[in-house]
């Protein structure tokens, strides 16, 4: 039977058993997202291959997969198989700093992905190494930082963590206003 290993967030490679050999034919596959048939690929395999690598996919997507036994000797069925790719884990990849008052300010950050379970915001004021988290759900994109000091640099980093355990971060700086004058 068809199937596929190795499956990646861009590829998996395909298996299948030996059906033909270098002489009777060679195979014809083919593989859509199963979301739009219509960007079907082909691609053809000499007869003495039982396996390949398929690259350059969606994240996420489940595709449709076919492969088709060109004999000259015997009909072979299409073989078929359905494979999702896993999610891709990208780091955020903009970090923004808005409403900045003088102790506080508001952190957001894109994009947010199924694949993680919570983000974590270090904040600290520089120079200096004292700092900070917030534990925010992997279902936000933003939170407020308080009770910081005015007119103060403050390195903002925020690491997503993911169901696979992997984490990746993004920093930013962002500056308090001047507190009032009295």
């Amino acid at each position: 039977r068809l199937h596929a290993t190795d499956v990646t967030s861009s590829s998996f490679r395909l298996l299948w058993p030996k059906l033909l050999s270098q002489e009777t034919g060679y195979y014809t596959l083919e593989y859509a997202p199963a979301a739009d048939l219509a960007r079907k690929r082909m691609q053809q395999v000499s007869g003495a291959h039982t396996s390949l690598v398929l690259g350059d996919l969606a994240p996420e997507t489940t595709y449709e997969v076919a492969l088709i036994p060109e004999s000259n000797v015997h009909y072979f069925p299409p073989q078929t198989t359905r494979v999702t790719t896993l999610a891709e884990e990208i780091s955020p990849v903009q970090v923004l700093i808005s409403e900045s008052g003088p102790h506080s300010f508001h952190v957001s950050w894109a994009p947010v992905l199924d694949s993680v379970v919570g983000y974590q915001v270090l904040y600290g004021p520089l120079p200096g190494n004292s700092v900070k988290v917030l534990e925010v759900d992997g279902r936000h994109n933003s939170t407020v930082v308080e009770h910081l000091a005015p007119n103060t640099t403050y390195l903002v980093t925020v690491t997503a963590i993911y169901r696979s355990g992997k984490e990746k971060s993004l920093s930013a700086k962002a500056c308090t206003q001047e507190g009032e004058r009295g």
